[in-house]
This record gives structure tokens, sequence and C-alpha cells, in this order.
């Protein structure tokens, strides 16, 4: 089983370019690692006494973004955390679109 390189380009939505080459690969179950840099992103992060419990944080700046995940059952669902020149912010990647650069995902087939 070989690495899958995806690039996602200036305005493009990452988990929705994700979402396709999965879907075109046909992968039921991968890991994925990223790289790159966003201009928006939406995270979510448990509530501190609660954790069924998601607040939804939406952030508009150029930031650096890393991140780690996986494909379930053909599903793309990534953790991130992001960088910018204020901020410091982690959680569960909804939305996240590319600016001036670009994010890089690595997406590696595993077994179930």
């Amino acid at each position: 089983m070989s690495t899958h390189v995806v690039q996602v380009d200036k305005d493009q939505e990452v988990l929705q370019v994700l979402q396709e080459e999965v879907d075109q690969l046909n992968l039921g179950n991968a890991v994925i690692t990223l790289i790159g840099a966003v201009n928006e992103a939406e995270v979510s992060v448990m509530a501190k006494d609660n954790e069924s419990i998601d607040y939804l944080r939406r952030y508009s700046q150029p930031m650096e973004l890393s991140g780690t995940g996986e494909v379930t059952d053909g599903k793309v669902h990534l953790h991130v955390t992001l960088a910018g020149e204020d901020i410091t912010a982690a959680g569960h990647l909804h939305r996240a679109v590319v600016g001036g650069f670009f994010v890089r995902a690595y997406l590696t087939p595993v077994s179930a």
C-alpha cells in the first residue's frame, strides 16, 4: 500500500478536496498527515465540563496548519493545530480554506 499525496491549493477547502480524493481512490481506511497554511478555519473543541458538548470556533487570518486524522469507512476525520500572529488553536476540523499557500496531505491506506 503506497501513500497518496494530495495538494490543496489556493481558495480550495481542505476537507472537500480530501474527501473527493478519498472517494476517487475508493479508500475505506487510511491514516492522514497534513501540513500547510490556511486563511480561514473552523474547529470545534469540547466543553471543559461536558465532553459531549462541542464549541465551534472560527478563525480568519493567515495560519500555519498541521494535523493528523483518519479515513474510516470512507469518511475523512481530521484534528489540527493552527498558529497565527496572535492565536494558537487546536481541535476537530470542520472547514479550512487555503489562502496564498497550500496544504499537503499524505493518505496512507491501512487494513481495518
